[in-house]
């Protein structure tokens, strides 16, 4: 669309004056040196020359250091942090998912870990609007998919690490014997403690001054998880058994992995959970498997960026710069009205393609990402952008074509709406609590070449404990849909993974790890990835710089979470934005809301392949973490 001759003023003036801007900031940079990127950040950057460990919490990343300085590979670390965060209850409990992307130096190539469970049998459409529901429930044994974390922990350690089970697990083991409980842990148990209540081992094991002013663990108080200690024992112990039976390490770990999945273990978590109204049986665990998979991948400006397949949203963030390749972001400024505008149409845009396409590729029939992640495709969607407004009913497009193929949802597709107005109205801050809600990240590298995004979560406060394994469920089911109409690929079936919106990232330049990067949160995440990623490759930042950037948030996109509402058109700002820039936005349609700090809890590694050395990174927001050496 033309911009009007009032509306090319205002670019033209907006430029020329960023333009000044930037070349100021830059004769600063160049006067103050390279040391002054520390003075721009609240965290400074961290360093290391043979591995950098940063995670969500600083425990954990002392998990990861402790692992390599034992000697062990990103992989080891990777795990030991895994461990530590569930343990934790970092967001994220032992029965929740994990999923991962490696790059393997032997291979040179980037392997994706899918370690989401499914939904059991039982779990359908049917049963749940039996009930009353118009979504699987936010909370309680019905919320919960089969537990995925430890079958994640142990292939990845299996395949691709080099220590045993009982040395990556040995931190973990130490905390639910008791570690000192954070401020943040014991307020969300305290917040959350009547929903805690209706179930025994939860009420058991989080709360244990029941009656009390204060009823869950006080900060600084020894959190003690006996049960969850022994379950993780019979693992070690199950592996020590089998080294001793003549079994090689991998086996030795398998070993472990068969007993939590079908031996005692899995038979207690079931009962427990069944008990409690849970539907889990004991053939869903031993039949879940954890996938090895090819991951997805894009080009831009010669960086290979990798993603998990459409089983999550990642891909979303390559749809995302393959249609941002069509515009010249530098030029327009970093967070003026034009470049903000540009992003938030790209991402809803893309999102769009996420609400209705994306799903567990192994039911039929599969998300069309070929098409989705087409060059040609994000040309034609990059036309859809309105230079001038805002566009509140942004539509999934139809990629089939660009994989010479037909569309089987048509009739879905053209009665889409980015609103769904049959839906009753939902509370701004409770829309805002699912739409950003929690996980963890973890990122690792090594100087021998292996490098590991993970994105672990599920089985947060207020989880369902299942009995004395001491393993917090999953509440991953209320991602699913029951309604075709919604999303056609999403739909609840016995056996499917739910689409979920964890997303690690990785990317290659040539051919190697350039950036290891994750974020907390829920529907925000691609949105501070994508971000954070042009901050580092089209703006010239450091990664602490990037990942303490000002961020914006759109929520057009449907939530993945709750009620699955969106807002077209609001759009959350940096507290910092200028004035002419509010107001230009403003005019566009924008419903602006401004806070603090906008980055996102982004951790990240940089490999400075020039100096041989690591950069670590961690936001400003809460505990996030890291240890270089």
């Amino acid at each position: 669309m033309k911009k009007t001759k009032h509306s090319k003023g205002i670019w033209e003036r907006t430029h020329r004056w960023l333009s000044m801007a930037i070349t100021v900031s830059l004769g600063l940079s160049a006067m103050v040196g390279a040391a002054s990127a520390q003075d721009r950040t609240q965290k400074p950057p961290l360093f290391g020359q043979h591995w950098m460990a940063v995670t969500g919490k600083p425990i954990a990343a002392s998990a990861g250091a402790r692992i390599f300085n034992q000697g062990g590979n990103a992989v080891d670390a990777a795990c030991a942090m895994l461990g530590a965060v569930t343990t934790a209850w970092t967001t994220l409990s032992w029965g929740g998912e994990t999923q991962a992307l490696i790059y393997n130096p032997n291979t040179g190539k980037v392997i994706a870990i899918n370690a989401l469970g499914v939904a059991p049998t039982g779990a359908t459409p049917d049963y749940f609007h039996k009930l009353g529901m118009r979504y699987p429930p936010e909370y309680g044994p019905l919320a919960a998919v089969t537990p995925g974390t430890p079958g994640g922990l142990m292939t990845m350690l299996a395949e691709y690490g080099t220590m045993s089970l009982a040395q990556v697990l040995a931190p973990a083991i130490e905390m639910a014997d008791g570690f000192p409980t954070d401020e943040s842990l014991s307020g969300v148990i305290e917040h959350y403690k009547d929903e805690l209540k209706k179930w025994p081992d939860s009420r058991r094991i989080m709360l244990p001054h029941v009656g009390e002013a204060h009823e869950g663990p006080l900060p600084g108080e020894m959190f003690h998880q006996p049960d969850l200690a022994a379950t993780l024992r019979k693992l070690v112990d199950t592996e020590r058994q089998a080294l001793k039976a003549g079994k090689n390490r991998k086996e030795a770990i398998y070993a472990a992995y068969n007993r939590f999945y079908k031996g005692d273990i899995a038979k207690e978590l079931v009962a427990s959970t069944r008990a409690q109204g849970g539907l889990f049986t004991e053939n869903d665990l031993a039949s879940w498997k954890v996938k090895i998979e090819e991951p997805v991948h894009t080009s831009y400006k010669g960086i290979e960026v990798y993603k998990l397949q459409p089983w999550v949203q990642g891909p979303v963030m390559l749809q995302a710069l393959n249609i941002l390749e069509n515009f010249d972001l530098k030029s327009m400024g970093y967070d003026s009205a034009r470049y903000i505008h540009t992003l938030y149409q790209t991402m809803n845009l893309a999102y769009a393609d996420r609400d209705f396409y994306y799903g567990d590729p192994a039911f039929s029939p599969s998300t069309p990402i070929q098409g989705l992640l087409s060059k040609e495709y994000a040309r034609d969607r990059a036309k859809l952008v309105n230079a001038d407004r805002n566009d509140p009913d942004v539509r999934p497009g139809d990629p089939y074509p660009y994989e010479n193929a037909k569309n089987p949802y048509l009739n879905y597709l053209q009665a889409w709406h980015s609103k769904m107005p049959s839906q009753p109205p939902i509370a701004m801050e409770e829309f805002d609590r699912t739409f950003r809600l929690g996980t963890t990240s973890i990122q690792a590298a090594d100087d021998k070449g292996w490098a590991v995004s993970v994105t672990p979560s599920g089985g947060w406060t207020p989880a369902v404990i299942a009995g004395k394994t001491g393993i917090g469920l999953s509440q991953r089911m209320q991602s699913f849909v029951l309604d075709a109409h919604d999303d056609p690929y999403n739909v609840l079936e016995p056996g499917k993974r739910p689409r979920a919106t964890l997303t690690p990232s990785l990317a290659l330049k040539d051919g190697k790890p350039y950036l290891v990067f994750s974020v907390q949160g829920g529907d925000t995440q691609d949105q501070n990835l994508l971000q954070f990623f042009l901050n580092v490759v089209d703006f010239g930042m450091t990664v602490q710089e990037a990942a303490e950037a000002a961020n914006i948030t759109s929520y057009q996109m449907r939530d993945s979470f709750s009620d699955h509402q969106s807002f077209p058109g609001r759009l959350t700002l940096n507290s910092e934005t200028p004035p002419w820039v509010r107001e230009q936005l403003f005019k566009m349609g924008y419903h602006l809301e401004f806070e603090d700090r906008t980055s996102g809890p982004i951790t990240a590694i940089f490999v400075d392949r020039a100096h041989g050395t690591l950069w670590g990174a961690a936001s400003n927001y809460g505990q996030d973490y890291g240890i270089g050496w």
